[in-house]
């Protein structure tokens, strides 16, 4: 397995993308609500801190405890004493959040083994078609501009989801933020909801893989 990749702990995922999250890069999940986006990050988070590293999780939209539980499969006790959680509850408090878990990823002596923001775009949205679009827009930007410069000064992976919006002209799903988010992560997967508990990754952009497609399963204690 490559040397810099960070796996998720998700077979088919990670095959998806030739061994797991880079290490020097913004990983990008985009899907409608309920596609397992929050799943993956819970899972990779998980897979991290029974491997004795610290991660970094900002949730924006209330992580379930029951499914961290399920996913941790008896070991709930040694993936909380790895996992550093903050709950913002404002775009002002979500970028403080980032800044602070990009400071601890600078500071080797803590070992941080990965950053999740979930979702990245949850705030900014809600100052969509108002008068504070704008400082919403400049602050995701300075977040992911940060987050960036700690992914490759630090070697470390971070993954990020973000909300998706209908294109009313072609009816497709689209994420949101456009173009700047977007090209802000190297790695951009779209996740796709199919019938019962099956869920399709599809890799639209990587900095050395074409695009691709995998699929996976929603079970009770994670994805398969």
């Amino acid at each position: 397995m490559p040397g810099d990749r960070c796996p998720t702990g998700i077979g088919p995922v990670d095959q998806l993308l030739g061994g797991g999250l880079e290490t020097d890069g913004l990983t990008e999940l985009y899907g409608e609500g309920g596609s397992g986006k929050t799943l993956i990050c819970l899972q990779a988070a998980t897979r991290l801190a029974l491997d004795d590293r610290w991660v970094c999780y900002i949730d924006t939209e209330g992580v379930s405890v029951d499914r961290l539980e399920a996913i941790a499969q008896g070991r709930i006790d040694q993936v909380l004493q790895r996992l550093l959680l903050a709950t913002p509850k404002s775009l002002e408090e979500q970028t403080k959040a980032v800044g602070a878990a990009c400071a601890l990823a600078r500071d080797t002596k803590r070992g941080i083994g990965l950053i999740v923001l979930d979702s990245a775009t949850f705030y900014y949205r809600l100052t969509l078609s108002s008068d504070s679009e704008d400082d919403g827009r400049l602050a995701l930007g300075r977040e992911l501009a940060e987050l960036v410069a700690t992914a490759i000064g630090s070697h470390i992976p971070v993954l990020f989801t973000n909300q998706v919006w209908r294109n009313q002209r072609t009816g497709d799903l689209e994420p949101l933020g456009g173009s700047f988010v977007n090209h802000a992560a190297k790695t951009i997967l779209r996740i796709d909801r199919l019938p019962g508990a099956r869920r399709r990754a599809v890799l639209l952009k990587h900095r050395s893989l074409g695009e691709a497609a995998a699929e996976f399963q929603i079970t009770s204690t994670g994805l398969s």
